[in-house]
């Protein structure tokens, strides 16, 4: 398939959207009588921007007003800040003040903290001294939740425990039928996680079963998998960095896991740039921002510089529009676009194994990736030129053969992998008829893949031109 052809697969994709977008956009040029002037245009651009950033406020809700007076018991207001659910990123934190840079967004007292030093210092703490060996920061926290979501309106952290979400997103959580349609990459990395999980459970059970001293009910009914998988995304998709000091009744694992209420409202965008931590005067884990937010507007923080595959992977959402975003090519797509004739195919591969060049192959909104076209170039050197793989590995030009060969071959994949990326679209579109109970699932999936189809479109312009250029 060419590289005009892949593009008409994507352009019919889109389609049906442009249309019904044109046809607003005449009824909208026909029905529009006044403010046909600049300053018009201006004004409703900022409106329309302003109703998609605004958010609806949530402090009247009862969760949120037991959550305050919680907070307040343990010294914490905010007047900067309010709960809201916004288009797009759901629920979140609103900006009650214009946010300045370098303003700091929240102050958090360590009080607030779910640290293992609670899980220690609480009902929990004998057990857990006792027990050999000793057991995970992590199973800590994990016990620590399941326990005190148990106690119910009898927890002292009930309030906390009322916001937090009743099930999660990461591929763990997902339906196998929905798993199967992720990425390769990500679909390996979701099974690894799985097993993980259910070996942390498993490994876990001796532990869960000491406690039953402290429960009425039998112990298995409590801390089941379903618990465990619960408090776990919880820790993992909440969580801030805060070291802890080591302690003897628990592993050796580092210590290095917070549960922050209120503060893990905020969600998270690629676009902002901020500085968290635990501020050892003040004892307060304080975040503050690098960027502007207007009153009323969402206020967000960033988890890093990750890319769609991984945020879903670690936190159960897609950020469109992620400049970190990326579709990644594995070492052994590569091997089956060569021919199997080459005799020192075996050779290269090993040279790019051993020099890290099989993995974080990928494309990106500018094309293919330099490691993915250095790795194409060595792979498709001429037998002659061979001797010259480490100019390759260095970014030097060996022949225009290789150049071109190499260039190929890169169209190649990304056409066939536009055109894949089509039919699983198409697959998530037939299953969303059929399937409503997993509509959220799907919606989700159905996101990634259309941003991985937008950074394959991207890239075979991209490498349309580099073919143009070198013709």
């Amino acid at each position: 398939m060419s590289v005009r052809n892949c593009l008409t697969v994507w352009n019919n994709v889109k389609t049906s959207g442009k249309t019904r977008d044109q046809s607003l956009r005449r009824s909208y040029s026909v029905n529009m009588q006044k403010g046909r002037g600049r300053t018009s245009r201006i004004r409703r651009r900022k409106r329309s921007k302003g109703s998609q950033t605004r958010g609806v406020n949530e402090s009247y809700k009862s969760e949120f007003i037991d959550l305050q007076k919680w907070l307040k018991d343990r010294k914490f207001e905010d007047k900067n800040l309010a709960p809201a659910r916004f288009p797009g990123t759901g629920r979140g934190l609103m900006s009650t003040v214009s946010l300045q840079e370098g303003q700091m967004i929240i102050s958090l007292p360590e009080s607030c903290l779910l640290t293992t030093d609670t899980v220690i210092e609480s009902y929990l703490g004998p057990y857990i001294t006792k027990w050999k060996p000793p057991p995970s920061p992590l199973l800590a926290l994990c016990t620590f939740l399941v326990s005190e979501k148990h106690a119910g309106d009898r927890s002292p952290w009930q309030p906390y425990l009322e916001i937090l979400p009743k099930a999660y997103t990461c591929p763990v959580c997902l339906d196998p039928e929905v798993v199967n349609l992720l990425p390769k990459p990500l679909q390996m990395k979701a099974e690894e996680q799985r097993a993980r999980l259910w070996e942390f459970f498993a490994s876990s059970r001796g532990f869960f079963s000491s406690l039953q001293p402290l429960f009425v009910e039998p112990i298995d009914s409590i801390f089941s998998y379903s618990a465990l998988l619960w408090a776990w995304c919880t820790v993992n998709t909440r969580a801030v960095y805060l070291r802890r000091r080591p302690r003897e009744c628990l592993s050796a694992e580092p210590d290095t896991c917070a549960l922050a209420p209120y503060l893990d409202l905020l969600n998270h965008s690629p676009h902002v740039q901020v500085e968290a931590a635990f501020n050892e005067e003040t004892r307060c884990y304080e975040i503050r921002t690098a960027s502007r937010f207007r009153k009323h507007e969402e206020v967000f923080i960033c988890y890093g510089p990750h890319d769609n595959q991984r945020l879903l992977l670690e936190y159960g959402f897609v950020s469109v529009r992620n400049p970190h975003a990326c579709v990644y090519v594995s070492g052994e797509i590569l091997v089956k676009y060569l021919p199997p004739t080459d005799k020192q195919l075996n050779k290269k591969v090993a040279i790019l194994k051993d020099h890290g060049f099989i993995e974080n192959l990928t494309f990106g909104w500018d094309g293919p990736s330099w490691r993915l076209l250095t790795a194409l170039k060595l792979l498709c050197l001429e037998p002659e030129k061979f001797t010259f793989w480490k100019k390759v590995l260095l970014g030097e030009v060996i022949s225009d053969t290789n150049e071109k060969t190499s260039l190929d071959i890169t169209r190649k994949i990304c056409c066939d992998f536009i055109e894949e990326t089509c039919s699983v679209l198409q697959k998530i579109s037939q299953m969303k008829d059929d399937s409503v109970a997993l509509l959220p699932q799907l919606a989700l999936v159905e996101t990634l893949w259309m941003e991985e189809l937008q950074i394959l479109r991207v890239s075979a312009e991209v490498l349309g031109t580099s073919h143009t250029t070198a013709t």
